[in-house]
């Protein structure tokens, strides 16, 4: 919905809800990245083979953003994200 697509069905628990949510408030992000479904499940399965960092697919779209954003800025720029997701409730969905 903030990117100006079109709303529907994918597999990243915790964001997307369909609607703009009452609190946002648009120009405080600089930009908003769209990430595949599976681009997130793939990186919160390399999180915890490679990175030791429980998480689940919120937090791989979450890295795979600031990683796109990285690349953008170059190598002397500092990007930082938080990780708000411990994986507990992945548990039976992830195949690590």
């Amino acid at each position: 919905m903030l990117s100006v697509g079109p709303s529907g069905a994918h597999g990243i628990d915790g964001i997307g809800a369909g609607f703009v949510v009452p609190l946002w408030r648009d120009g405080v992000a600089d930009r908003i990245e769209r990430v595949a479904t599976a681009e997130a499940k793939a990186m919160a399965q390399r999180l915890a083979r490679e990175e030791g960092l429980f998480a689940g697919t919120s937090t791989g779209a979450n890295v795979i953003a600031g990683l796109r954003v990285a690349e953008d800025l170059g190598r002397d720029a500092t990007v930082v994200t938080i990780a708000c997701d411990s994986g507990m409730k992945y548990l039976s969905r992830l195949e690590l």
